[in-house]
């Protein structure tokens, strides 16, 4: 039987101490945008996703993007990064690979990783309940819905080391209301909508790992907010244990 990878006794886990981790653990942020099956009509993925990694952009290492998705979630066992977000939504579409893909991203949560699960993410996987324990929430469709995109008010929620320093902010975006959200869930910020306080963050910990949801994000626009920057850096460092 052939000998499996090396052992890096050198990376730290945040989570775990000195770890097992295989010392092809890349230095790097993976961002996996909207691509294939994973792509839609109404998001500009690619723009997203370039703005992103510019935003993460050394926060663990090099940002790379790819759009495959599904190629990239059965890679990450032989080259896990640091981080990984998604930023990609198959529209409620299951494939037959789903299941396969989110096991492996559950092996790479329990193995030590870091993920942070953007905008319409929360709509992919529809067939795979794992996926919503891993995030801890979901859309729901004939329920979640969002008004017309546009300026909008965000209430950041204290408490959390994530929102330390920041402020209440404003944003051209889509307001996802009335998702499906685990009351486990540390809620980082929400909007008003109808007269209901709706989550649009959140962070929790599965099996070890830290993850955060944002559900902003729907064109560049949404960058232009430095408060909605700042919430993804320090999202992206609290995932990694740093904060």
């Amino acid at each position: 039987m052939a000998a499996g990878p090396p052992v890096n006794r050198h990376y730290r886990s945040h989570r775990r101490g000195w770890a097992s981790i295989p010392d092809v653990v890349q230095q790097r942020t993976l961002i996996l945008s909207g691509g294939g099956d994973f792509t839609d009509p109404w998001h500009p993925f690619a723009q997203t996703s370039a703005r992103i990694a510019g935003i993460l952009d050394g926060v663990a290492g090099d940002a790379a993007v790819s759009d495959a998705v599904i190629d990239s979630l059965h890679g990450l066992a032989a080259a896990p990064p640091r981080l990984l977000v998604i930023n990609a939504g198959n529209a409620e579409r299951a494939t037959d690979a789903d299941p396969d893909a989110i096991s492996a991203l559950a092996a790479y949560l329990q193995g030590g990783g870091a993920l942070i699960v953007m905008h319409v993410a929360s709509t992919a996987f529809p067939a795979v309940p794992e996926w919503e324990r891993i995030i801890g929430g979901r859309w729901v469709r004939g329920t979640t819905m969002h008004p017309d995109e546009g300026r909008s008010a965000v209430q950041v929620v204290p408490g959390h080391p994530i929102t330390s320093g920041l402020r209440d902010f404003e944003v051209y975006d889509e307001m996802y209301s009335w998702l499906r959200v685990d009351p486990a869930d540390h809620v980082l910020a929400r909007h008003a909508y109808e007269g209901v306080d709706h989550p649009l963050a959140w962070a929790r910990e599965v099996d070890g790992a830290r993850v955060v949801y944002d559900a902003l994000g729907h064109t560049t626009r949404s960058f232009d907010a430095p408060d909605h920057v700042r919430l993804l850096r320090n999202s992206a460092r609290w995932v990694l244990g740093e904060l």
